[in-house]
């Protein structure tokens, strides 16, 4: 395609994935799930898994080939941009004040279901045309007890700031767990490819590097970045050159983190932590976020759905394996945290509703999937089987917080409003 026949394609395609999402977002509000649940959907649907299953030629005359590298990089860019702004209204007197829970919440959901992972990997790798023949078993243990043990970090975030949770210890509390989880995760999966054969430097440089930039950004970076919100406070607004001056920082970091190894929405979360408060991020948050939330992110979820074929969970055995998969990732995941947030004083409410929050798979699961596929570790059907639990795993999540929390604090007044429009 030439580059004026990638633009038509360009535009036609944003229009079908925002009229989408926002329909299928409009739909799932209704029935009590969040407008991100509904986006997730959306870009399944898009997909092979029903458009292009009974509509091949339009689904793809509408996403050709070509265009795809256009969208992954919108994708990214939206949900790294998202993340930035979660983390500029991120709490971190709460985290501070519940690192220890944090810590202990974040630990047990990655060990748990990393075990447990484990445990199945060693059946499902017999099952022929689940791994491929060439992944060794020590491999398909590694690989599926990271795949367990990842949350739906940026998905987790969209729920509680359409939950009115944002701000709140308990929002904060989730918040801080998943993103240790999710970090760990990553560098969990890194290891995962230098055994594939992508070498140790793989894993070193993630794992470093990560650290690096964590230690860098929120000590000599936060005292740096003060300057910024004098300036705005100065001028009693966010300026153009400001503004200007903090996407090129968002660019940097989201560029470094994913140059490493470590998911870009990790360097524009960190970054966004290390901002200043008041009115720099008041301002920063009013600007950005309706263009990021409304326009970009809907690309991450379309850009994954495109990938994700559930047609092949087709007959018994494949469903009885995923019944299996969904069992195993919701025990391990949600028990341990509500067992490591109750061990650690929160009340039962409370380590629930953790519980119900962290085990949300969401879209960071296809992410880490589709790298699976891709590298030639798994088959198709266990794909399938794995985006299966990601999408019932996050489907469960609005309705269950609801019940062991949310009519409760909305009663005790200890629940804010969720957003009327998202």
């Amino acid at each position: 395609m030439t580059g004026a026949q990638l633009s038509v394609a360009f535009f036609l395609q944003m229009f079908f994935i925002l009229a989408i999402c926002r329909l299928v977002g409009v739909m799932a509000r209704r029935i009590g799930q969040p407008q991100v649940v509904g986006e997730m959907i959306a870009g399944v649907l898009m997909g092979p898994s029903l458009l292009g299953l009974f509509l091949p030629e339009i689904q793809k005359a509408i996403f050709p080939e070509e265009s795809l590298k256009f969208l992954f990089v919108g994708s990214q860019l939206g949900v790294g941009l998202y993340m930035f702004l979660v983390g500029v209204e991120f709490n971190t007197q709460l985290f501070r004040s519940r690192a220890r829970s944090a810590a202990a919440v974040s630990i047990s959901g990655m060990l748990v279901p990393f075990a447990l992972g484990a445990i199945l990997a060693f059946w499902l790798v017999k099952v022929p045309g689940l791994f491929s023949e060439k992944a060794k078993t020590f491999e398909a243990v590694l690989f599926l007890g990271a795949a367990m043990s990842i949350t739906a970090f940026p998905m987790l975030a969209r729920i509680i700031y359409e939950r009115g949770l944002t701000g709140t210890a308990l929002g904060t509390l989730a918040l801080a767990a998943g993103a240790i989880d999710d970090a760990a995760a990553w560098c969990v999966l890194a290891i995962v490819l230098a055994s594939f054969g992508a070498g140790a430097a793989v894993a070193v440089k993630a794992i470093a590097g990560g650290i690096a930039y964590g230690v860098l950004v929120l000590t000599v970076g936060r005292q740096l970045l003060r300057h910024l919100g004098a300036a705005a406070e100065r001028a009693g607004k966010l300026t153009p050159s400001l503004l200007a001056i903090t996407l090129m920082l968002f660019m940097l970091a989201a560029w470094f983190t994913d140059a490493i190894g470590i998911h870009a929405v990790f360097g524009g979360f960190l970054l966004g932590v290390a901002m200043p408060r008041g009115l720099f991020a008041a301002q920063l948050q009013r600007q950005l976020e309706p263009f990021a939330v409304v326009f970009l992110l809907p690309m991450f979820f379309t850009f994954s759905g495109l990938n994700t074929r559930l047609d092949m969970v087709n007959n018994a055995a494949m469903l009885l394996i995923a019944l299996a998969v969904l069992l195993a990732s919701c025990l391990g995941k949600g028990g341990a945290c509500w067992a490591a947030a109750r061990l650690n004083g929160e009340d039962n409410r409370t380590a629930l509703a953790v519980g119900t929050l962290m085990n949300s798979r969401g879209l960071m699961e296809l992410i880490i999937i589709n790298i699976g596929l891709q590298k030639g570790v798994i088959q198709p059907p266990l794909f399938s089987i794995m985006v299966l639990m990601a999408i019932v795993t996050t489907l469960m999540a609005s309705p269950l917080f609801e019940c062991v929390y949310g009519r409760h604090a909305r009663r005790t007044g200890k629940l804010g409003l969720a957003p009327a429009d998202a």
